[in-house]
């Protein structure tokens, strides 16, 4: 199989779960946090459907923590495509005391977006919620089927998946239970990359080489704000650096890098030694912290 024959085939297989989606359940969402794997996502679902419109919104958990190039990327691309965007801030869940906010110099909100994730789902009644998770990420997700069975609390069981045979995926559910729908599992960063590159997708500027101050951190580089300043002996520092993944600004590390092509960003992901979620801060406060905010119902 070629390599152009390879994203074809990985192509539609997420065309074909995403029509699935629509097929089968009545109010489904795609979440989208403006990173490169929702970006792609929204392509495929407007290749999914084209010429009629994607027939559902997408639904943005706003930490409060973002990087301004991601809002700003966010709401072009919504007004390009003329999607419905529907937005939920986690300080609203703050301010009503659904949840306490971390304090101390390395607080974050990331994990706090699970409850405002899980209210927004119950609220808007949706049912299906699509998102960009891949299982080369990180090995909870690799548990991951492409219909991600939850309860009626939102929670993930990974004992209690249905399988998948002969691509047939079974979206039947109680009333209370909802789905997690994960169409690009089976694609690598490289997959997302090229693919990327063959398709002409715009990408928000972090993703390529810039110079941003820069606070180095238990072995991470983090973007200095307003929320990441210098503790102790840290300073901050003017970096060349690109982003891998992007999320909360408080948890998102940057790497090192000249790369201002997708060539040479390609070239530079072949090469490196680091798995991509190995820049989250989020995924190293534990052994298993990405199942545990899993199964509490995390993306």
């Amino acid at each position: 199989m070629t390599a152009y024959q390879h994203l074809n085939y990985l192509e539609s297989e997420a065309i074909y779960i995403l029509r699935e989606v629509a097929a089968q359940f009545e109010r489904p969402v795609l979440l989208f946090s403006g990173g490169k794997d929702s970006i792609l996502l929204t392509h495929l679902a407007r290749k999914a459907f084209w010429p009629a419109a994607v027939p559902f919104p997408l639904l943005h958990i706003d930490t409060g923590h973002n990087f301004p190039e991601t809002i700003a990327y966010r709401d072009e691309l919504v007004a390009r495509l003329g999607a419905r965007l529907l937005v939920r801030y986690v300080q609203d869940s703050i301010d009503s005391g659904r949840v306490a906010e971390e304090t101390g110099p390395y607080a974050s909100r990331n994990g706090l977006q699970t409850v405002t994730l899980l209210d927004a789902l119950t609220e808007l009644r949706f049912e299906a919620a699509i998102g960009g998770a891949r299982r080369d990420e990180e090995k909870a997700r690799a548990k991951e089927r492409f219909f991600s069975h939850r309860d009626g609390f939102g929670q993930w069981d990974p004992k209690n998946q249905r399988p998948e045979l002969w691509n047939l995926y079974n979206g039947r559910k109680q009333p209370s239970e909802s789905f997690r729908i994960f169409p690009i599992s089976n694609w690598t960063e490289l997959d997302v990359w090229h693919y990327i590159q063959r398709e002409a997708i715009p990408l928000p500027p972090l993703y390529f080489a810039h110079t941003r101050p820069i606070i180095a951190r238990q072995g991470m580089l983090l973007a200095a704000s307003d929320v990441i300043y210098p503790v102790g002996d840290e300073v901050v520092e003017q970096k060349r650096i690109r982003f891998r993944t992007i999320g909360d600004m408080t948890c998102t590390g940057a790497v090192e890098s000249s790369a201002v092509t997708l060539d040479e960003v390609i070239a530079e992901i072949a090469a490196a030694r680091q798995t991509e979620r190995g820049t989250r801060a989020d995924d190293k406060r534990s052994e298993a912290a990405m199942e545990e905010r899993k199964r509490q119902g995390y993306f």
